[in-house]
């Protein structure tokens, strides 16, 4: 023990002179790039009633319905992006149908739409695919990989044009999952005989895509682990030679079965992947099992396999900065909703690959995401894919009721000379934004009194200053940005080098 005073004198020294001796995280560099809140990577301090808060999709009309004699109940395996002025949908057409206490169904066949504005879909006859002695259908391929073509616009600067679409297709008795490449998106053919994947389960949508951060492919596949479904990725130069696979991990997150993941770049921060993966859990019978919907066909289902009529699925929404690690959200992102024909049942709620930037119906109203996810799975006439709109980086905000709350950064480096908000507040409600050199002291200028209130709801809102806006003399050096909210919602901000819209 220390019993003098200069024994605890060099002690404390001791102490004092380990803590200088660990080296401060460097600053994070976050250039001109747009910063969202679906994970806490800038997230330093949240005081007050300040939080973090998750939110939901509005469920909006049915884009299609699946209802053409080489499609049906069991269509799925959703991509959907948009390539110039025109949307793109691909998709599986199946069928299942129950008779004689067995599951019956068809070939599966790769499907293609397109659409003007991402709202209102059309199935154009392509004269590609024969069906049923015809080629006036909307069948682009039905050969290998049917069951989960899922393609994308390969974004590598390198990309020879006659193949800027890629997608990843195939299932373990087809060999694993093979490569192919189009000229424009339509016609389709094999990049080389052989799978680039051939060990693991295949059987639901496995994808791949160009990361422009990391600068190279990656690919998310379904995987089983401790006898669980789950994700596996891995990533590659081109397509064909892959790198060791590695487990996704979660932060904070439960054991839970993962049907599909659905990872992706975001359009407007693509250095973030998002994902918007299928949960998965069989509930097994009970009094709220048999008062959901269709409790007789739920019933046929369950004969063959009780999981056909008791599992049920919803949607997450998951982040992450390295493809490999991360904050997936346990709430769910994707509800089945109000139960009524063809919801709350096993394949409810699957979410399209992607997502894309469509008009408001609201006059004037900036642009919103469109999301889209099926209903009707294994019911009907067919599954019915229905849209979904969520605000422009509107996945999760920090937000304080009116009692108010702040948001303290880590250490950041910008570039260019103005601060831009996406954010909602009521009428009452406010934010103001201080400025703090590393340290956390404010910056002259640039504190919480310095800042007007600012409020009204917009996806690009400039923050002004009593010395103005420019914050070019502080570019390129470490700064802290401190959030004060009341009664109001912050989506995401970035630094430009001018007040332009996004």
């Amino acid at each position: 023990m220390l019993k003098t005073t200069t024994e605890l004198l060099a002690f404390a020294l001791i102490i004092v002179a380990v803590t200088l001796s660990v080296p401060a995280a460097e600053p994070i560099d976050i250039g001109l790039r747009r910063e969202l809140f679906v994970d806490d990577h800038l997230l330093e301090q949240l005081t007050g009633n300040a939080s973090l808060r998750l939110h939901h999709p509005t469920p909006r009309e049915i884009a299609m319905v699946h209802d053409a004699p080489w499609e049906g109940t069991a269509s799925s395996s959703h991509t959907v992006f948009q390539d110039g002025d025109l949307y793109r949908m691909y998709y599986r057409g199946w069928n299942f149908w129950f008779g004689n206490g067995m599951l019956h169904f068809s070939k599966a066949v790769t499907c293609y739409a397109e659409s003007k504005d991402g709202i209102h879909w059309t199935k154009p006859e392509l004269g590609i695919v024969e069906f049923q002695g015809s080629k006036k259908n909307n069948i682009i391929h039905n050969g290998i990989g049917t069951l989960n073509f899922a393609p994308f616009i390969d974004t590598n600067p390198d990309c020879p044009r006659e193949a800027r679409y890629k997608a990843i297709a195939g299932v373990l008795h087809e060999g694993g999952m093979y490569v192919f490449q189009s000229a424009d998106g339509i016609r389709w053919s094999l990049m080389q005989k052989q799978p680039v994947l051939t060990k693991g389960p295949f059987d639901s949508v496995n994808l791949a895509f160009w990361d422009p951060t990391a600068r190279k492919y990656r690919a998310y596949r379904r995987w089983i682990k401790e006898g669980r479904r789950a994700v596996r990725t891995t990533a590659s130069c081109d397509l064909i030679h892959w790198e060791p696979q590695s487990d996704l991990t979660y932060i904070d997150s439960p054991q839970e079965e993962l049907y599909e993941n659905k990872v992706f770049p975001y359009p407007r921060a693509p250095h973030i992947l998002i994902g918007l993966p299928a949960r998965y859990i069989e509930r097994g019978w009970s009094p709220s099992m048999r008062a959901l919907p269709e409790p007789k066909e739920r019933e046929e289902r369950a004969a063959l396999s009780e999981r056909f009529g008791t599992a049920l699925t919803e949607t997450l929404v998951m982040a992450s900065r390295d493809g490999v690690h991360f904050k997936r959200w346990n709430e769910a992102f994707l509800r089945p909703g109000a139960q009524r024909p063809g919801t709350w049942q096993y394949g409810h709620q699957f979410a399209a690959w992607q997502l894309v930037e469509t008009q408001s119906l609201l006059p004037g109203a900036p642009p919103e995401l469109s999301i889209y996810a099926h209903e009707r799975y294994w019911h009907g006439e067919g599954v019915a894919l229905r849209r979904y709109t969520l605000r422009l980086d509107g996945f999760v905000s920090a937000r304080a009721d009116w009692k108010g709350g702040r948001l303290l950064t880590k250490p950041l480096v910008f570039a260019g000379s103005q601060l831009e908000l996406n954010f909602s507040t009521s009428v009452a409600g406010s934010i103001r934004v201080e400025i703090q050199n590393e340290s956390g002291t404010p910056i002259e200028g640039f504190s919480l009194a310095d800042c007007p209130e600012i409020f009204g709801d917009t996806v690009a809102r400039r923050v002004t200053w009593k010395n103005g806006a420019d914050l070019s003399k502080r570019a390129g050096s470490p700064i802290r940005l401190l959030f004060e909210l009341r009664d109001a919602d912050l989506y995401s901000f970035r630094f430009t080098k001018d007040s332009a819209a996004p």
